[in-house]
C-alpha cells in the first residue's frame, strides 16, 4: 500500500492487532506543516454506524484534557477500509524503545499514561488497550496512544482482535464478557508498572500465541508480581491487579500520584 487518502506512506512501522501502522507525510489540509504523522489503517468492511462510533471515540480522546495523550489528527475511509492520523514519536515504544530506555523512564512513561488515561475515563472513556506497544516514549516521559477501536468497529472480536501481547495486559473479566471500564484500565496500568519493571509480563513465559489458548491458559493462572520489586511499587501494581474491584486504586489519578511518590 503506498498510501490512503491524501497521506502518501513513507514506510510500515508494523502491524498490531486489528490494523498496520505506516509513516507519512502530512498533506497541507491538516494545517500542522510538513510534519510526519502515523496512519493507522484498519483494513475490511467497516459499517456506516461502527465509523460514527469509531469516530465519535477519536473526537473524544482528542478533546480530552491531556498533553499525555497522543494527537489525533484526522479519520476517514477509503475503499472500505477505516484509517486515522495521530502525531508520531520516533523514540518508539515502552515495547520496543528506539534507544536505550532506563527502567525509570519506563515507569514515569507508564506514570504519565496513567495520567492520560484519567483524562479519558473523566470524559467516559475507557481505552481498552492499555500495553507496551501504546505506551509512547517521549523525552519527558511517555504518551498513550491508540485507543482499542477494534470492539467498536467489529463487536465480539474482543478476544479474536488482541495478539498476545494484548491479551497478557488485559484484565481477565475483559475475557470473561465485563465491559471494558476504568476499573479494567487500571488492572492494565498495573500490568504495564510490571513490564516497566522487569521486562516481563504478570504471567511470564505464555505457552501459546493462539488467542483462544492463552485465553484459557491466562483464565486458568493468576497474574504474578515478581519478588525483587522494591515493596512499595510491588504493593501497587498487586493492586491495581486485584480481582477485587473494592481494592483497586479508585482511579488512573491515583495510580500516576503513587508511582510519582515513588520516584
Amino acid at each position: 500500500m503506498k498510501g490512503i487518502a491524501d497521506y502518501e506512506f513513507v514506510r510500515p512501522l508494523g502491524v498490531s492487532n486489528y490494523g498496520t501502522n505506516y509513516l507519512a507525510t502530512a498533506p497541507p489540509r491538516l494545517g500542522i506543516g510538513s510534519v510526519e504523522v502515523v496512519v493507522k489503517v484498519i483494513s475490511g468492511p467497516t459499517s456506516d454506524d461502527a465509523f460514527r462510533r469509531a469516530t465519535r471515540e477519536l473526537k473524544h480522546f482528542s478533546l480530552a484534557d491531556s498533553d499525555k495523550l497522543v494527537a489525533v489528527y484526522d479519520a476517514g475511509r477509503q475503499g472500505g477500509d477505516f484509517f486515522y492520523a495521530m502525531e508520531y514519536l520516533p523514540l518508539g515504544s515502552l515495547e520496543s524503545p528506539t534507544g536505550t530506555l532506563t527502567r525509570e523512564h519506563g515507569l514515569r512513561a507508564v506514570r504519565d499514561v496513567a495520567e492520560a488515561a484519567h483524562a479519558l475515563h473523566e470524559r467516559g472513556i475507557a481505552h481498552r488497550d492499555i500495553k507496551p506497544a501504546n505506551i509512547l516514549i517521549a523525552a519527558d516521559g511517555g504518551r498513550l496512544a491508540d485507543l482499542g477501536l477494534s470492539q467498536l468497529l467489529s463487536p465480539g472480536m474482543v478476544v479474536t482482535g488482541m495478539g498476545q501481547i494484548g491479551l497478557e495486559f488485559t484484565d481477565p473479566a475483559i475475557m470473561l464478557g465485563a465491559a471494558a471500564s476504568r476499573a479494567s484500565d487500571i488492572w492494565s496500568l498495573g500490568a504495564c508498572l510490571h513490564y516497566a519493571a522487569t521486562g516481563v509480563g504478570v504471567y511470564g513465559d505464555l505457552p501459546s500465541r493462539e488467542p483462544l489458548l492463552l485465553v484459557r491458559s491466562i483464565l486458568g493462572s493468576s497474574p504474578t508480581v515478581l519478588p525483587d520489586i522494591e515493596p512499595g511499587l510491588a504493593e501497587l501494581i498487586s493492586a491495581c491487579l486485584d480481582a477485587d474491584l473494592r481494592n483497586r486504586p479508585q482511579t488512573a489519578a491515583e495510580v500516576a500520584q503513587r508511582v510519582a511518590a515513588l520516584a
